[in-house]
């Protein structure tokens, strides 16, 4: 179910998307239907699982979370795949660095 602003037919503007049982999934900012600029998606439990910037439903900037609620990337994406950023374990630890997708892990 989606609650939000529209233009032309299409989600444009801020908006949030529920799933199962009016669990919110996803908030943030439309473009034509895509998600694009400022957004957070939520797991079932209601955890923060990522915030940062989409382009056209892509993951552009941000950071993702574990399902406890610790951060588990930081950095930039390309096409939605992890491309410069850091890792971390469920203690905080970094155990990768990403530079261009390639980097050292621990």
């Amino acid at each position: 179910m989606y609650e939000g602003e529209y233009l032309n037919g299409k989600k444009n503007g801020k908006g949030k998307v529920y799933q199962n049982k009016n669990k919110l999934e996803y908030e943030g900012e439309y473009l034509n239907d895509e998600r694009n600029g400022k957004g957070k998606e939520y797991y079932e439990n209601g955890k923060l699982k990522f915030e940062g910037i989409y382009l056209y439903f892509f993951k552009l900037n941000g950071k993702e979370y574990y399902k406890d609620g610790k951060l588990e990337f930081e950095g930039d994406y390309l096409y939605g795949k992890k491309w410069n950023g850091k890792g971390y374990d469920k203690k905080g630890n970094i155990i990768y660095v990403l530079n261009n997708s390639n980097g050292k892990v621990k």
